[in-house]
């Protein structure tokens, strides 16, 4: 296997005239001037990553300050995902090419060569080579004090590390004695895994790098515990919140926390260039203004961002849609990309033994789903603009098939009835209800993070369908610690979240998420931790149908292939379709997209989706650029 950019000796020599003879970035000129910057042409790798427009980008040109607004300080690291410059990144067909790395080449999945651009250079004009990887592999990840567990886990195969080379300053590989199918999903991951630092700027805060003196100043200057926590402080590539940490995205932060002001300014040394040669990004700087939540939207509604979706809900769109011809701005609707927008996940691991027996069942799991009418609940909740659904991959996934989308998700009260009465569940009380083997009411308590109204309103439908059937919902809100808790503990019998956090799978992504692989998973809390904690803590799964799910994912990590693996996501996917551990509602839920009037090469249509996607980061916002009126040079 091979993913390479195809980028000859002759295309890069062609692209290094066509550079020598462009135009300087008004915004670097005056540096360029006076000696402070080289020219484009040196500033970028020898081999660029020169991209190919799609249909909705044109050639655009460079300038203009791009407003956006975000809640908190820490949300700085969302230029950190909205910039999305990855070793690899998923195109927009999900494939994962190279961005910052010239290439990959994989032999029998296990063996991976990284070629990097000759010529990098991080965003203070230091060399990006082998070295970074050598001081995070050497220095940061196999060194005690900083990495006291050692390399991420992710690095490990079966609980060995690989064997990691640099041959030479633009080689970097890695060899695992059985394949590590995860390696590349997590480089291209929108909080990726990574796997080199800025050598030439952590040095200095390392012990291994500075005298004891200086080093022991520095601590007491900037009233760190001890050097490893300057070096951890000073070193988060992701969070995004020191200044003076060199980058390899398309902008670097220059505010320091506190402010309510964030102002990233244009990487001089960006890696991108678009199909004229033009070095990227387009845009001069991104400024975040920090507000409180709750009024992002009227804010938006004001024009007071030029790019806004997060801190958005569908429920925010007629107002917005108010506000264009004033604000001067379009409101767009991207499908979001969960298995489900609310899912209700039984708790197959509730301490309740009577619930338990019947949780596991998988007949009563049916009858609950059956009961449920999604086609109510996409009219009064979602305007009708959504997909009645099971917990599965969207449409959009190659790995979608219609029967993993509506198996058990019919609304049929009649049928719901007549599993729950051959169970055996035929007594009730004078309310209606029907008694649990013990005598009980059959009521069932959702547990809820209580974070918005969108559950309250969707429980208070399935509610009433429910009773139909005989059973009574009661929902109960807390803090979000406190309910996750309660799932672990196996308090809750049910609760309620949203589905598959990536329903955009390719054969080639981890299934792991189908199988009881993590404490996380809601439906089976104790299943997952045993997993987690290598059988130190929870429970082992003892239904077959969920053993058979950690048989497929063990089988996914060592498939030949992709048709091998897309043969495991089916079968997986058909389980879940079949056996209802989770019970999912709706899917493709829009989410507002606010775009300046005067943005360009910003998609109508989209998916907003964290992991694949990076929310914005896939479209490429290098790329995304104003029109004359909102060009001008930033001061």
């Amino acid at each position: 296997m091979s993913v390479a950019l195809n980028c000859t000796l002759a295309a890069a020599l062609a692209l290094s005239s066509t550079m020598a003879g462009a135009a300087e970035i008004p915004y670097l000129a005056k540096a360029v001037a006076n000696g402070a910057l080289p020219p484009q042409s040196e500033r970028v790798p020898q081999e660029p990553r020169r991209l190919a427009y799609s249909e909705h980008q044109a050639i655009g040109r460079h300038g203009g300050q791009l407003r956006l607004l975000m809640a908190k300080a820490k949300d700085t690291r969302q230029m950190a995902v909205y910039g999305y410059a990855r070793l690899v990144v998923y195109d927009e067909s999900l494939e994962i090419v190279p961005d910052i790395l010239a290439d990959v080449s994989v032999e029998q999945g296990r063996r991976y060569t990284l070629r990097l651009r000759p010529g990098h250079k991080w965003s203070d004009g230091a060399p990006f080579t082998a070295e970074d990887f050598r001081y995070f592999w050497e220095d940061v990840a196999n060194n005690p004090d900083l990495s006291p567990y050692g390399p991420p886990q992710v690095l490990l195969v079966d609980g060995e590390p690989p064997l990691v080379e640099f041959p030479d300053p633009h080689t970097v590989r890695y060899t695992w004695k059985r394949p590590n199918p995860y390696f590349l999903p997590h480089l291209a991951a929108a909080r990726p895994l990574y796997l080199y630092r800025p050598a030439h700027y952590l040095k200095q805060f390392h012990a291994l790098h500075t005298d004891p003196e200086t080093l022991a100043a520095r601590v007491t200057q900037s009233k760190a515990r001890d050097w490893v926590s300057l070096h951890t402080r000073n070193g988060h590539l992701y969070k995004f919140n020191n200044p003076e940490l060199p980058t390899l995205q398309p902008w670097y932060n220059t505010t320091n926390a506190p402010a309510e002001r964030f102002v990233f300014k244009r990487n001089p040394f960006f890696h991108r260039v678009d199909p004229d040669g033009q070095q990227l990004p387009y845009l001069d700087e991104v400024l975040i203004h920090i507000a409180s939540a709750g009024l992002i939207p009227a804010k938006t509604g004001a024009g007071e961002s030029d790019l806004q979706a997060r801190y958005l809900r569908l429920d925010n769109y007629t107002f917005l849609k108010a506000g264009v011809q004033k604000s001067g701005y379009d409101v767009r609707l991207w499908r979001t990309a969960r298995g489900s927008q609310i899912a209700l996940f039984p708790n197959l691991n509730t301490q309740d033994e009577v619930w338990r027996k019947l949780l596991r069942n998988a007949q009563f799991r049916r009858a609950l789903s059956l009961a449920i009418d999604r086609q109510e609940i996409n009219q009064v909740v979602y305007l009708g603009v959504v997909i009645e659904s099971n917990n599965t991959v969207l449409e959009q996934s190659p790995l979608f098939r219609k029967e993993y989308q509506t198996r058990w998700a019919e609304f049929d009260l009649k049928r719901a009835n007549r599993i729950l009465d051959e169970l055996g569940l035929t007594e009730r009380n004078s309310r209606n209800l029907r008694l649990l083997p013990d005598g009980r009411p059959m009521e069932i308590l959702v547990q809820t993070a209580g974070e918005n109204t969108e559950e309250t309103d969707v429980l208070e439908l399935i509610h009433d369908n429910w009773l139909k059937a005989g059973v009574k919902l009661y929902s109960k809100p807390s803090q979000r610690e406190v309910f996750r808790n309660r799932v672990f503990s196996g308090d809750a019998i049910m609760s309620v979240w949203a589905g598959l956090s990536n329903a955009l799978p390719t054969a080639d992504m981890s299934p792991a998420e189908l199988a009881p692989t993590s404490q996380d998973q809601l439906q089976w809390p104790k299943w997952g931790q045993y997993f987690e904690t290598k059988q130190r803590a929870g429970e082992a799964p003892d239904l077959a149908p969920a053993k058979r799910l950690l048989e497929l994912n063990k089988a996914w990590e060592t498939a030949p292939d992709s048709q091998a693996r897309a043969g495991i996501w089916h079968e997986m996917l058909g389980i879940h379709a079949d056996q209802v551990y989770s019970i999912g509602l709706v899917c493709g839920v829009q989410q507002p997209v606010v775009v300046n009037a005067h943005l360009r090469n910003v998609p109508k249509a989209g998916t907003y989706n964290w992991d694949p996607g990076a929310y914005f980061g896939i479209y490429q916002p290098d790329t995304f650029w104003f029109t004359e009126k909102r060009r001008s040079p930033a001061e």
